[in-house]
């Protein structure tokens, strides 16, 4: 273990009771973090997230000269370059942040400047390729090591392309409708399967145009936008993250007498694959309160589970896409259903953070659970029932908070080793956790 490491202890809980305020969707505050360092003017933004990986965001449009305020009622104030990048006086550092990575690789190679990005040892890991080629089509110089970080970007004019996106990604859609915004000329972008749409409601709330039309096929469809748009600063509320929300709803889950509050989270339907798949193993939701803000909705969800327990389900192609990041906490579950949960098509699964299919057959069969495992997923008998164990993180954000909720309904303790990992993207979650827990 290194001496940053650190270990957490969860005990079985008997329910789940209370309320929580999940912290800034870790998506939006990305995607407004990079809009408002380009924008004109200053961007104010409450409930950005508390995550590491958006922080990494700030910091490279502070490199890149744009002004970031931490102001003491905890919003940020982002005062932008209003359309003109700086040459940084240093790599820009993009920590842990994949997300970070690929969508300002878009929104600077535009600039008249060479970039490189680096990121730490996960992330250097991660695949690249997949933005080199649509933002080289648009004539972009990007150069990488083996497809993987760290990338120079020898920055300069960019011309518009029509581009069909080999696999479904909100990332690499968003590096080219970055640059498109910027290019000469209308970019276009089709996607057959549909992906989370935070950009484009993200790019209209700052002032920019663009369209989307159904394409030939039923989920096909295309985004177009214009070149040489200018953005304006917003003053924006960002909501509270659905993928952090997962672990608690999954956590209700297991309790028949579980009652959970989450305040305030944001409820885009491109997300909102979630709460149905929730509903569909036997999730009670209700839905209060639903306002609209730069067209994202934002709700109070109500969570418990009905006398029925648990069913399972299957997930595969569009939906194993649209709820990647939650795949983790699922299977954590699975054994404690009643007919297991098999997921198939999802091999992206295998570079994230981490090889999360691997990490999670790992940790499944520290605590006991039978299961198969296949290069695209894993099928997961229910009616299993844990025992406590020794995890591994994997320095994976998602698989620590994933198996400490698996663990609330093991027999006996389970230490969560690489527990810091979840600060990555929801440093609050362990007191959030015993907070909710009851013993």
């Amino acid at each position: 273990m290194s001496s940053t490491e650190t270990t957490q202890i969860i005990r079985p809980a008997r329910t789940l009771q209370g309320s929580v305020t999940l912290p800034g969707d870790k998506s939006i505050s990305h995607r407004y973090a990079m809009l408002a360092g380009i924008a004109a003017g200053t961007t104010r933004l409450s409930n950005f997230s508390t995550g590491a990986d958006p922080h990494s965001s700030l910091a490279c449009m502070e490199a890149l000269g744009a002004k970031v305020t931490h102001k003491p009622d905890r919003t940020i104030e982002i005062t932008g370059t209003g359309g003109s990048f700086q040459q940084p006086a240093a790599p820009l550092d993009c920590g842990n942040s994949g997300s970070t990575m690929r969508m300002l690789a878009g929104l600077i190679a535009p600039h008249p400047h060479t970039f490189t990005m680096i990121g730490d040892h996960s992330l250097t890991l991660r695949p690249m390729e997949r933005i080199r080629k649509p933002l080289g089509k648009m004539g972009a110089k990007i150069d990488l090591v083996d497809g993987h970080a760290p990338i120079t970007i020898h920055g300069g004019p960019l011309h518009a392309i029509d581009f069909e996106t080999p696999i479904p990604s909100a990332q690499v859609k968003t590096a080219v409708l970055f640059a498109g915004l910027q290019a000469n000329g209308t970019t276009s972008l089709t996607e057959s399967i549909r992906t989370r749409d935070h950009s484009e409601h993200a790019l209209r709330a700052f002032g920019a145009t663009l369209t989307r039309s159904a394409s030939s096929g039923a989920d096909t469809t295309k985004l177009s936008i214009a070149g040489g748009q200018s953005l304006t600063a917003i003053d924006a509320t960002v909501p509270g993250d659905l993928s952090s929300a997962a672990f608690f709803l999954c956590a209700a889950l297991l309790f028949p007498d579980s009652n959970l509050i989450l305040d305030g989270v944001g409820m885009n339907p491109t997300r909102a694959s979630l709460l149905d798949v929730i509903t569909a193993l036997g999730g009670k939701i209700k839905i209060l309160n639903v306002e609209e803000h730069h067209g994202e909705l934002t709700g109070t969800i109500q969570v418990n589970v009905s006398p029925n327990g648990l069913r399972g389900m299957h997930i595969d192609g569009a939906l194993a896409a649209q709820i990647i990041d939650e795949l983790p906490v699922l299977a954590a579950i699975a054994p404690y259903t009643t007919d297991g949960i098999t997921i198939r098509d999802a091999q992206e699964l295998r570079v994230k953070e981490s090889d999360r299919i691997a990490l999670v057959a790992k940790n499944l069969r520290a605590m006991g659970a039978k299961f198969t495992e296949h290069e695209d997923g894993l099928v997961i008998p229910g009616n299993q029932q844990l025992h406590g164990a020794v995890i591994d993180s994997g320095s994976d954000h998602r698989i620590a908070m994933a198996f400490s909720i698996a663990a609330l309904r093991a027999t006996g303790d389970t230490e969560i080793h690489g527990a810091e990992a979840a600060a990555i993207s929801f440093p609050e979650f362990f007191t959030h956790l015993n907070d909710l827990a009851l013993r």
